[in-house]
């Protein structure tokens, strides 16, 4: 396999980000102990902290049972599942993306604690995420956003809750793994990308489950689904030097031949989890704000 030269084809910036984020994130995190990648996703979420915006308010409580942090503002909500592969993150880890998701749209901001693998393996975090949506979607419509696995379960939601129409206005999917092939381009392309390596999503994918991963399972990978049609509008947004990729184009693709409105977007030279550098990095910032400005717009009832 040809060696890509990401030095040449990524931004200083964006390399100064790896290069900070290397620190704490190794090339062999996916081979440590779940306690051992659940310390570096620590530290590389605490190194990107930053702090909360003035006047955002959040209240940790339980929505259906399931630990949340919530943050003021107007509805529709926008229900935030994280990131980690499903074996990391939580609340504090993505409190300041969730914080500052709520101050540039205005929106009540719903960031969900699902349990994690492995000793909660599938379906858990989907019963968890599952249980917030559908408890606040009791009381009104919603918006989805995640990122990476919280893609993952965001846009696994959306197909569910087909029995609830019109309640999920629009969902935002940030370089989700949605079970596609891993020998699709980009994910061969990007094997050793930064960040995130080809063997870290099969790490990943794996480790959610007792045995092999279930076949035709669209709670586990959604595009195994075999229906599109129905679904509410997608964003889906990827990073140019990610594996995953391909995951995001496929399912806009699945999503429009079905009729069901969705874009994808793919964004230049960023790589794996650069939300957490939207503070350093003119291309994340650039994309955060795409992101915000979709939620305001879906939030609105208006076509981004």
């Amino acid at each position: 396999m040809t060696e890509v030269p990401y030095q040449t084809l990524i931004d200083a910036p964006t390399m100064t980000f790896i290069a900070a984020t290397a620190a704490a994130y190794a090339d062999d995190t996916a081979s440590r102990s779940i306690a051992g990648q659940r310390a570096i996703c620590t530290a590389m979420c605490t190194g990107c902290h930053s702090p909360c915006p003035p006047g955002v308010s959040a209240q940790d409580h339980a929505i259906a049972g399931v630990g949340c942090r919530d943050f003021a503002g107007r509805s529709p909500p926008v229900i935030h599942f994280h990131g980690g592969g499903f074996v990391a993150g939580g609340l504090d880890s993505h409190d300041s993306i969730c914080a500052d998701l709520a101050t540039a749209t205005g929106l009540r901001v719903i960031s969900v604690d699902y349990r994690l693998s492995p000793e909660h393996r599938h379906p858990a975090a989907c019963d968890d995420t599952l249980a917030v949506t559908r408890a606040v979607v009791a009381e009104g419509t919603v918006l989805l956003a995640g990122d990476s696995a919280g893609g993952t379960l965001a846009a696994a939601w959306t197909h569910s809750l087909r029995d609830s129409p019109g309640r999920v206005l629009a969902q935002v999917l940030i370089c989700p793994g949605l079970g596609g092939p891993t020998d699709s381009d980009s994910c061969l392309r990007h094997a050793h990308a930064p960040m995130l390596t080809r063997d870290d999503v099969l790490f990943y994918r794996d480790v959610r489950h007792d045995a092999p991963a279930p076949v035709g399972d669209a709670t586990a990978a959604p595009l195994q689904d075999r229906d599109f049609a129905g679904l509410p509008p997608t964003l889906a947004i990827s990073a140019e030097r990610d594996p995953l990729p391909d995951d995001a184009q496929l399912n806009v693709k699945a999503l429009t031949a079905a009729g069901s409105p969705a874009r994808w977007i793919e964004e230049p030279g960023l790589v794996h989890g650069y939300l957490r550098a939207r503070h350093s990095v003119p291309r994340a910032a650039a994309s955060f704000a795409r992101i915000c400005a979709t939620l305001t717009a879906f939030a609105n009832g208006d076509d981004p």
